[in-house]
């Protein structure tokens, strides 16, 4: 690094440097995976020394589980918080499975299956992808339920349906996929609300 960038580093106030290493770590995380997280990757990203890094944030597992959490709550936001029924639940099920079997999706897709993965180690990471597991659970089986007026169990629903996703997010990184993604899902989302 040389002297221009570390004065322009020292210039950011706090919160903002802070806000800078988070959004840096996403985007590495996005780009390569979440086990690109190192003090010295990150570092690199943002432009700074590690030892910034080391100061913002002393505990790697904490924030490799932060910066997981980041990146799944924005996706679950984006495809949840935002979700517009029309038409049956069916079509709308189907609507919601293929947004999230969408190909442009695969950098969240590496990070979940890599924080998996790596959570059996890191506990702060094991703990936060259990909690997001559980919101992604409760989001789908609220949105089963009021779509579904009744008609449908949705906690086994949803378990059923975010399997289904998982399995086949899972697969695409190693390009191993059904040719028709959208017509499993269809005939998955037919054979769970029978």
């Amino acid at each position: 690094m040389n002297n221009t960038s570390r004065a322009a580093a020292k210039r950011l106030p706090p919160a903002e440097r802070e806000r800078s290493i988070v959004d840096g770590a996403k985007a590495l995380a996005c780009e390569s995976g979440i086990d690109a997280l190192t003090v010295r990757a990150v570092a690199s990203r943002v432009g700074v020394t590690p030892a910034l890094i080391a100061h913002y944030r002393p505990v790697m597992d904490d924030f490799v589980a932060e910066v997981f959490g980041e990146i799944v709550a924005a996706e679950r936001e984006e495809v949840l918080g935002g979700f517009v029924f029309s038409g049956d639940l069916r079509e709308n099920l189907q609507r919601l499975i293929e947004t999230l079997l969408d190909d442009a999706r695969e950098d969240v897709a590496l990070v979940w299956v890599q924080s998996w993965s790596l959570g059996a180690r890191n506990e702060a990471l094991g703990q936060r992808v259990r909690h997001e597991m559980d919101l992604w659970q409760s989001g789908l089986e609220d949105v089963i339920s009021r779509a579904s007026a009744g008609a449908v169990d949705p906690e086994p629903a949803a378990w059923l349906l975010l399997a289904m996703v998982d399995g086949m997010s899972a697969h695409s990184l190693v390009k191993w996929t059904p040719h028709d993604r959208a017509d499993l899902a269809r005939r998955t989302l037919a054979a769970v609300l029978g």
